[in-house]
């Protein structure tokens, strides 16, 4: 990712006009619900983030982070951060590296929207997937640590954590890819695509029949990780939003997908000289996640790139709609809402690889 992408994620800003709150109110609430909270309280946007408006809350003497649904009218099953604060509250105790919920408000009043708040977890977060921060001899540690953390929470029993009832176990694609389908079609502010259309069909068609259940993340990527300011260790994983029991070689594929992917897009290591980073290839990255997990391999992995691809068009869709409705949260959702034909180009490719 370029420096300029970096900037536009990077760090926190004023308060955008679309996404601002009666912060009194705010205050009033972390007065109420939040142990050891003492204003006054100040309030800054995070650049990043596309779907759920996330915020810094500065205090004299702690800071907080702060997620809310966005402002406005929401599709179906979107944007529930009290999913989000429920996942996070039942792995934390674990030990899994994810930030303390500290509170969680169902009533619209206080804000106009349900939100939660967290503990602000200091360290780094590498918005360029090929860790340019990081020496040559540094970069494999880094990525074993990423491999590790998704292979650890694949591996988590998600019953014996009370997440028995956080997503249908079983028959993940057949739902999944209506879920996207539906969602893709039901957005007529954002058009249709022709690509789009015939992978939806394709999907369909192509299901591998294992079946497995997992608790999945959805969305893990370089850049919803914190790491230690100076080790190659995972302090937290952010922005759970997309997680629910799934099957783990799909939440695998959607994080190896980084290999496939442009860096202007998301975080993406497409066109980069791993031998000359000492990053490791697709493949040897997809044999290190094949030993933490006990697997001897990846059949229908195609299918599987084809599938993430798919449903990131999908959210990018998705954000190309609140564009045209002006509810986007980031900044730069205009320039995520014009790749959203490259990323349909892209599973395109792997579906014709897998066919």
């Amino acid at each position: 990712m370029s420096a300029l992408n970096e900037a536009a994620n990077a760090g926190t800003t004023a308060v955008r006009e679309a996404h601002r709150f009666d912060e009194a109110a705010l205050t009033r609430w972390m007065l109420a619900n939040i142990e050891g909270f003492r204003g006054p309280l100040r309030v800054e946007q995070f650049k990043g983030g596309q779907s759920n408006p996330t915020y810094e809350l500065s205090t004299p003497t702690q800071n907080y982070v702060l997620r809310r649904k966005p402002p406005g009218p929401v599709l179906r099953g979107a944007h529930a951060v009290e999913r989000e604060a429920r996942v996070l509250q039942a792995l934390g105790p674990l030990g899994f590296p994810v930030p303390l919920v500290l509170g969680l408000c169902t009533n619209d009043t206080v804000i106009g929207t349900w939100f939660y708040v967290m503990q602000l977890v200091e360290g780094r977060i590498f918005w360029d997937a090929t860790f340019p921060q990081l020496s040559n001899a540094e970069r494999p540690a880094y990525f074993e640590a990423m491999n590790t953390t998704l292979a650890r929470l694949h591996g988590i029993d998600y019953a014996a954590l009370g997440l028995s009832e956080y997503g249908r176990p079983g028959n993940y694609f057949a739902r999944q890819i209506a879920r996207w389908s539906e969602q893709y079609q039901q957005d007529a502010d954002a058009g249709r695509d022709e690509g789009m259309d015939r992978l939806i069909d394709w999907l369909g068609a192509n299901i591998p029949s294992n079946d497995e259940t997992s608790l999945v993340h959805g969305d893990f990527r370089c850049d919803n990780l914190i790491f230690h300011p100076r080790e190659p260790r995972v302090l937290a994983v952010l922005d759970w939003e997309l997680s629910t029991l799934g099957h783990p070689l799909a939440d695998f594929a959607y994080h190896a997908m980084m290999y496939r992917m442009p860096p202007q897009i998301v975080a993406g290591l497409a066109g980069a000289d791993l031998a000359r980073l000492h990053i490791p290839s697709e493949t040897e990255y997809l044999q290190q996640y094949c030993r933490h997990t006990g697997r001897s391999g990846i059949a229908d992995y195609e299918f599987y790139i084809t599938f993430n691809f798919f449903r990131l068009a999908a959210i990018f869709h998705g954000i190309k709609g609140r564009v045209v409705r002006g509810t986007a949260a980031s900044a730069h959702a205009r320039e995520r809402a014009e790749s959203f034909p490259t990323l349909v180009q892209l599973a395109c490719q792997s579906m014709a690889a897998r066919s």
